[in-house]
């Protein structure tokens, strides 16, 4: 049997050259890897150790920041403490709480509309106001929501001035006038019976049933209010000698409801601003009529007390 001898590398290439060798063989075996499966195997090898090597690295990576992320982001990702809300001053105007041209009024006097101001006595003077015995109109018109609040110190409130209503437009107004067939009215008296020196507040209410905004015509020629006696004497009417302009025209919003105030001073009246009858009006029960052109006659009734 044959023994062979392997000599040392330093003897084979020198001690000099011993390790340069060792580093030439490295890097050969680098480049083209030694083994007995074909290079490209060992090449692919490499690769997915790469991949893998990179890989790890980057989850490492991407722990370390999100992590950090995660502590530095709690301060501002956790619960906030509540705020406390400081109320601020309240308005000090009324609220608002009709809608304009809405309710119908009914009130007794034409005394304090609210807030909004104070009017004047009843049938204290105005286009409209308190007259002798050929006097026509003696009220004033109002829109409903002119009533209360703000606004009635300048339309709701006063019964004696000169009929302007927080719903009067002029009679050039572009507004169209209302039809008769989509109108309501309805005529009451504030009160059933007055007493010796109150002057009869009559009230007409119209309705607009459509749904479009329009005027009416509500003057003392517009809406006729009469006053006849329990046996069927003619006393009164708007129409008979109108102090002011006879034509009052009022804004009636689709839907909503107006009132007009008409008051009358217990004087006789006679048609053309002819000479009434003479006499004076007694106590008694008198009964209204309200005609508006194209609508039924509305009708109500009231008494005078003796004292």
């Amino acid at each position: 049997m044959m023994i062979r001898k392997t000599w040392p590398e330093w003897r084979r290439v020198g001690r000099e050259l011993a390790p340069i060798s060792r580093k030439v063989r490295c890097v050969g075996s680098l480049r083209n890897p030694v083994g007995p499966l074909p290079s490209s195997i060992y090449w692919r090898r490499r690769a997915v150790a790469l991949s893998l090597i990179a890989l790890l690295a980057i989850l490492v990576l991407w722990f370390a920041t999100s992590g950090g992320g995660d502590n530095k982001g709690g301060s501002s990702k956790g619960p906030n403490p509540t705020q406390s809300i400081t109320p601020g001053p309240t308005g000090s105007g009324p609220a608002i709480s009709t809608a304009p041209g809405g309710r119908d009024t009914s009130s007794g006097s034409g005394g304090s509309g609210g807030s909004g101001g104070s009017g004047g006595s009843a049938g204290s003077g105005g286009p409209g106001g308190s007259g002798g015995a050929n006097s026509a109109d003696g009220g004033t018109s109002t829109g409903s929501g002119g009533s209360d609040g703000a606004n009635s110190g300048s339309g709701g409130g006063s019964s004696g001035g000169g009929g302007e209503g927080t719903n009067r437009v002029p009679a050039g107004s572009p507004l169209p006038i209302c039809a008769p067939g989509s109108l309501s009215l309805t005529l009451r008296s504030t009160k059933t019976t007055f007493g010796p020196g109150e002057k009869p507040r009559i009230e007409v209410v119209v309705k607009n049933n459509s749904a479009s905004t329009c005027k009416a015509d509500l003057g003392p020629k517009g809406a006729v209010v009469t006053v006849t006696s329990a046996g069927n004497d003619r006393v009164w009417s708007t129409d008979d000698c109108p102090s002011g302009d006879p034509a009052l025209f009022f804004q009636v919003p689709g839907g909503a409801t107006i009132t007009h105030a008409v008051e009358w001073d217990r004087s006789k009246s006679a048609p053309g601003c002819a000479t009434p009858p003479a006499g004076s009006v007694g106590p008694g029960t008198y009964l209204l009529e309200a005609h508006f052109p194209g609508l039924p006659v509305a009708r109500a009734s009231f008494a005078l007390s003796k004292d």
